[in-house]
């Protein structure tokens, strides 16, 4: 009795030293805020978990957004074996471990396991391959959990069996209504420390946390904080700034590329505000800035060509520019990059016309290289019909000459077919 009086008493002890947004955890899905898509009354992962029929799930979704939340109430929700682990720790060994238990608990008294994985997109293919075999026989129920897109980052089998749930950023409302019973709560928030928030504060908090629970309260925390060093009863919007200050950015391994497509497109959209805004979320985050580099002397030639020759020598500019400067101050010369890209006259002619000749080439009888066209500056050249019928351009008053510098098979074949923004073939050239 004494022991289990002083294991209560270590445990309430722990749990007030808890961080906030470990302490304010909901215990029942209705002190869930957000995610009313998959929660809310008679939505479907709700009537799943209060049904106790989930099979084998995928939760995704950003930080902060309720995944092992849910996942833990779905453990007071079931009626089977509730075995967690983390991916980050975890191996095959565990798994195995699991497994044996869950075997051993199914034979002896017929209750089935739960498994919650966190962060499962750190198991590797071989580790998730090992999984396979018991959620498919139906041993394992598989809950996992991710912030990374699952359709990169894990095995298309696994994906196969799992139902997915996508769990959204939280809404500023609903983290604002989460700070706000933080601040009132006498038992798990704030509230014993008889402190109020102003509007201004929570408001702040709230749109500046990106949607992250876990990252407002923890910043909540702090403001309060400093709120009482400074011996003040209501937290402040300079409490909830300077608790915001050492945020760094979010960016996960699957946000690299909406990022990087978000700033290809808004190049191609000649939309310059756009552009730098993607490109500073990159250069924040920690991107590499070669990835921003080479793409943008791709698209100086995939999306502006011809008409804007100049742009392929500023993106490749910029390129050489960073590795010669480096960063921080490359910045500039990634900035003016993007800014002439982003502003120049677009045009996919390029691209249209090399994807068009490859096609040509793959698909249609190539043909030889007319004899005209062949080389005639070795001996015997001559002999053998080499540059026979050749009309050098140059000693033509227009510098252009009528004849064919195509095999008759491609001849007829058009390519390269300029909009209003691209230079026209060369004066006097047929119409085809």
């Amino acid at each position: 009795m004494a022991d289990d009086l002083f294991s209560a008493a270590m445990e309430e002890r722990l749990s007030r030293r808890a961080p906030l947004a470990a302490r304010l955890r909901p215990r029942n899905l209705d002190e869930v805020v957000g995610q009313e898509h998959l929660l809310g009354a008679g939505r479907p992962l709700r009537a799943l978990i209060e049904a106790d029929r989930l099979s084998s799930v995928v939760l995704w979704g950003p930080p902060g957004t309720g995944k092992t939340t849910i996942a833990r109430l779905v453990a007071g929700a079931t009626a089977k074996a509730f075995e967690p682990l983390s991916a980050v720790t975890a191996g095959v060994k565990d798994v195995r471990e699991v497994v044996e238990r869950a075997r051993a608990r199914l034979g002896q008294h017929g209750q089935g396991t739960i498994l919650f994985l966190d962060e499962v997109h750190r198991f590797t293919r071989t580790q998730q391959d090992a999984l396979l075999p018991h959620v498919e026989e139906g041993l394992l129920v598989l809950v996992s959990a991710t912030t990374e897109n699952p359709f990169f980052s894990l095995t298309s089998p696994l994906l196969s069996r799992s139902t997915l749930f996508r769990l959204e950023p939280l809404g500023s409302d609903a983290l604002r209504t989460l700070l706000l019973r933080a601040v009132a709560d006498p038992e798990r928030g704030l509230g014993d420390d008889g402190l109020t928030i102003d509007p201004a504060a929570a408001e702040h908090l709230a749109v500046r946390a990106d949607g992250d629970a876990r990252h407002a309260l923890t910043a909540l925390e702090v403001a309060a904080a400093l709120c009482l060093e400074a011996g003040r009863a209501a937290i402040t919007l300079a409490d909830a700034e300077a608790a915001l200050s050492l945020r760094a950015m979010h960016y996960g391994d699957d946000e690299h590329y909406d990022v990087l497509s978000a700033f290809i497109k808004s190049l191609r959209g000649s939309d310059p505000d756009a552009a730098l805004h993607w490109m500073a979320r990159m250069l924040e985050a920690g991107e590499d800035p070669r990835v921003i580099t080479r793409r943008m002397v791709i698209l100086a030639s995939e999306d502006i060509g011809l008409a804007d020759p100049t742009a392929l020598l500023i993106a490749d500019a910029a390129a050489r520019a960073l590795e010669f400067v480096g960063l921080p101050e490359a910045r500039l010369n990634l900035a003016q990059a993007a800014l002439h890209l982003a502003l120049a006259p677009k045009s996919n002619a390029v691209t249209r016309a090399i994807d068009a000749a490859q096609a040509d080439v793959r698909d249609r009888p190539s043909g030889r290289v007319p004899a005209h066209l062949r080389d005639a500056h070795y001996p015997g050249a001559a002999k053998l019909g080499h540059g026979t019928g050749y009309r050098y351009p140059h000693d033509e008053p227009g510098g252009w000459v009528d004849q064919e510098y195509r095999p008759a098979e491609v001849a007829d074949r058009v390519y390269y077919e300029p909009s209003a923004r691209d230079p026209a073939r060369p004066t006097g050239e047929p119409d085809r």
